[in-house]
């Protein structure tokens, strides 16, 4: 399982035009799951990037968490995190999780980070979406279950 974190000011995701999802200071979270991913794996990386303590404090040092700073998230599949591009130009997805595991896995990220954090906000598994937001930093961490 793969999370790209953005720590942002704000951020909405767009389907067909219309926000389905939009915060404020928090965190962009694109999520990629790949096969023998398992809610325990999820359980681990949802843990570790809601105690991430990347927010400055009033010393302008990266010591405060999701929590302290009051934080949203905006989660947002995306199968692309698994994208093998060894040969050729043209990448390769095999890696991700098959489409109806991978929505399972989306779906109990979702609903174990809504019993933690008051606003979640999400895309659409499937969908094409259009992501904008404002990186704060810019920072961005990457999280990869075979590296915790």
């Amino acid at each position: 399982m793969r999370f790209v974190i953005q720590r942002v000011t704000q951020a909405d995701v767009k389907i067909d035009g219309n926000v389905v999802g939009k915060i404020g200071k928090g965190y962009v979270v694109l999520v990629g799951v790949a096969d023998g991913d398992t809610e325990e794996i999820a359980d681990k990386m949802i843990k570790k990037m809601i105690g991430l303590r990347i927010f400055e404090d009033e010393e302008g040092k990266t010591n405060l968490n999701l929590e302290s700073v009051n934080g949203e998230l905006l989660i947002i599949s995306q199968f692309t995190l698994y994208a093998d591009c060894k040969k050729g130009n043209r990448p390769s997805f095999i890696k991700a999780g098959k489409p109806d595991m991978a929505q399972e896995m989306y779906e109990y990220i979702i609903r174990q980070c809504k019993g933690q954090v008051p606003v979640v906000e999400r895309g659409e598994f499937g969908a094409d979406m259009k992501v904008s937001l404002v990186n704060d930093g810019p920072f961005t961490i990457v999280l990869d279950s075979d590296m915790l």
